[in-house]
């Protein structure tokens, strides 16, 4: 029914366009509402984002779906949730495609993909800085002989606090005798063009960056962002070629094989923020946990909602680009919850985790402090070996 009360007709050449964009995904909806109760928007607004309404227009092929289908971090709180295992994110993204072609999107995305076509990064920055975060590291170029390539990604290169990451991997790697390069013309994976709904220009990007990738003879590649890690295992087509790992997961390993020790004890209680792209979307709990016990001195607690129930710190799904109201920020909420667990550091792998909780941590006059595990490793290597 329309807003009037008159009954709705329906479009067939919409219901179409939908069902194709879609690719039927949302047809074993059965409209339960489970995803609308836990979507964490709910958490900071009075009324909630509806993704079952959403979910059903997209059944239904009606266009009315408006501002909402932007707020989506596609954190994956409700696909793990889902009694039918409808992948709702996915859904969303659909519906972002065809907004494109209504050019009804949110003021800055095209910016943001022009940046990405022009510079090959969406923070609009010169290709010519690429390797600017790594001064004063012995950073080797990739040859294809190393043990791996360090993928930073864009954000770890260019933003500023995110370099410090990049900066304190590096450090481990060294100080763990790998053998590593990076590239110095590193490609932009495309994560940023895909959670806003470019699948088409997406397919250019990941050709682009596949076909470099085989020229330089990468066989393993260790990514520092759960974003970049999960387009490569899941989004490219590698078949086996390259493995594809999440820099926690190599951490953890070379603690394990003994390769990674820690000399300075790092006094401190911590508690984990699992990344969604990292825990939902991959399982990947247990690694950056592993290598947060190895720390010595640590004292480890959890929050009130860890592993699967993690709240999502905001950033995913294109939030990045796009303004989020004070007041409505998820962050504001995980912050809080690190305080009511006694921590003293709040540490995550995600370099948009990192963004968006120390930006809510500043309201708590610098009684948290937000870290990567990376930093907090770096600090246990010992004298003049942390990040500067």
């Amino acid at each position: 029914m329309s807003e009037s009360g008159a009954p709705r007709v329906l479009d067939d050449a919409v219901w179409e366009e939908v069902v194709e964009a879609t690719r039927g995904m949302a047809a074993p909806c059965f409209q339960c509402g489970v995803c609308t109760a836990v979507c964490p928007w709910g958490l900071v607004q009075a009324e909630p984002v509806s993704v079952r309404r959403l979910v059903r227009l997209a059944q239904l092929g009606v266009e009315r779906w408006g501002e909402a289908i932007w707020r989506c971090t596609t954190c994956g709180a409700c696909e793990a949730l889902c009694p039918r295992g409808v992948p709702v994110s996915e859904v969303l993204l659909a519906l972002r495609q065809l907004a494109w072609k209504r050019r009804s999107v949110p003021k800055g995305l095209s910016t943001m993909l022009w940046a990405v076509h022009w510079d090959g990064n969406p923070w609009d920055q010169p290709p010519s800085a690429r390797t600017a975060w790594s001064r004063g590291l012995d950073v080797p170029a990739f040859t294809g002989e190393q043990e791996i390539l360090l993928y930073v990604g864009c954000t770890a290169t260019y933003d500023r606090r995110s370099q410090k990451v990049a900066r304190s991997l590096a450090r481990l790697l060294g100080a763990s005798g790998v053998s590593f390069g990076v590239l110095p013309d590193e490609p932009c994976c495309g994560e940023a063009v895909r959670v806003v709904g470019q699948e088409g220009y997406l397919a250019e990007v990941v050709e682009a960056t596949s076909r470099r990738f085989r020229d330089a003879g990468v066989r393993r590649l260790v990514a520092l962002s759960p974003h970049c890690f999960d387009m490569f295992r899941t989004r490219y087509p590698f078949d086996g070629e390259i493995e594809v790992l999440h820099s926690t997961e190599l951490l953890a390993r070379l603690v394990d094989e003994g390769r990674l020790g820690f000399a300075k004890n790092v006094a401190a209680t911590v508690t984990y923020h699992d990344p969604c792209y990292l825990g939902r979307r991959h399982g990947l709990y247990d690694p950056p946990r592993r290598l947060l016990a190895a720390i010595p001195g640590v004292t480890v607690v959890e929050m009130s909602s860890s592993r699967e129930d993690a709240l999502c710190c905001g950033g995913g799904g294109g939030r990045m680009w796009l303004e989020t109201e004070a007041g409505e920020r998820f962050g504001d909420l995980r912050v809080r919850q690190a305080e009511e667990a006694g921590a003293e550091v709040l540490a995550t792998s995600c370099p948009f985790c990192v963004l968006c909780l120390e930006d809510s941590a500043k309201g708590l006059d610098g009684r948290l402090r937000v870290l990567d595990l990376s930093e907090l490793a770096c600090q246990a290597l010992g004298e003049g070996r942390g990040d500067s």
